[in-house]
């Protein structure tokens, strides 16, 4: 078990809690996303948590695999499926660079909120423009570390970076704005076909980028 891994089992327990601050922007990329989602799409759910997104969309798409580097996620987001009774939902541990992953057999991947937090941020775009169909979308939601927030967030962010230097916190947690997401996705083979930088308290920008 690496030291990520590790972290995001610490912090599994109480992962749902510490979120809660960012509902509004966590439902508002929710709604979003649905927007962009059909009846017969498989989707991966990238970095899913605790599952809450997964099962949110479930009932509207044909199949979520979702996966995390964490057990304790996994474990929590199948009792959550089991409890709302999901049955178009798998959770499993693993990473999207797994080689069970075909090459463009994914209609929709979902990265929420884990962009910021991991090692290749340019290598996971390339991954997803790989496993998509032609057609298929990849959908983002980020926080911007780098931009508008209140000063509560602000000083959270500064204990963040102090507990980062420290070691305490292993995982690089990039400060990043909007346009920073905007060149990630400006890859040959992907084209934006919406954006939002939606704000409560701190600044997240939504990105629907098609494969053409």
């Amino acid at each position: 078990m690496n030291k990520s891994e590790k972290f995001w089992d610490r912090t599994a327990g109480n992962y749902d809690k510490t979120e809660e601050r960012f509902e509004y922007i966590h439902n508002r990329s929710r709604d979003n996303a649905k927007e962009h989602l059909k009846e017969t799409d498989v989707v991966l759910d990238y970095g899913c948590g605790t599952g809450t997104t997964a099962c949110e969309i479930a009932g509207h798409v044909k199949e979520v695999q979702a996966i995390d580097i964490s057990s304790r996620m996994v474990a929590i987001a199948k009792g959550k499926a089991a409890d709302a009774k999901k049955a178009n939902v798998n959770f499993a541990q693993g990473d999207i660079f797994d080689e069970r992953y075909e090459n463009e057999s994914l209609d929709v991947i979902l990265a929420f909120n884990m962009l910021h937090t991991v090692p290749d941020p340019e290598k996971v775009v390339q991954r997803t423009l790989e496993l998509l169909k032609p057609g298929g979308a990849f959908i983002s939601v980020t926080p911007c570390l780098g931009g508008k927030m209140t000063l509560l967030v602000r000083l959270q962010i500064l204990l963040m970076r102090v507990l980062l230097a420290a070691g305490v916190i292993p995982i690089p947690i990039r400060r990043l704005r909007t346009a920073d997401l905007d060149r990630l996705v400006a890859v040959k083979g992907f084209q934006a076909v919406r954006t939002e930088e939606i704000y409560k308290g701190a600044s997240s920008y939504f990105v629907v980028a098609r494969k053409g």
